[in-house]
């Protein structure tokens, strides 16, 4: 098992732009080190002729069929609009075209 040290608490804090107080740093130093132990007593066990699975539960989508449904009327959709021409939606512009 490879031992877990404050530099490697402090690299993962990093990276997840973290900041941890000395006595935070310490205890998942402590931490991280059980659960890389925990994962060494995994490794232990034969697997052999164990398919790989990503769910314990088998999953499948749940998607709806792709139908052509009638769309919201215009006046619907724009009825609840900050700004409008009738037409379309008016947003401010935020790209320069010059």
């Amino acid at each position: 098992m490879a031992k877990i040290t404050k530099a490697d608490v402090e690299y993962v804090a990093g990276l997840a732009q973290l900041t941890l107080d000395e006595a935070t740093k310490e205890r998942l130093v402590g931490e991280m080190g059980d659960i890389l132990g925990y994962m060494d007593k995994l490794n232990e066990l034969d697997t052999t002729g164990i398919e790989p699975t990503m769910h314990v539960l088998e999953m499948t989508n749940v998607f709806r069929e792709d139908e052509v449904t009638p769309s919201l009327p215009r006046d619907a959709a724009l009825m609840n609009a900050p700004k409008t021409d009738g037409e379309y939606f008016l947003v401010p512009r935020i790209l320069d075209t010059e």
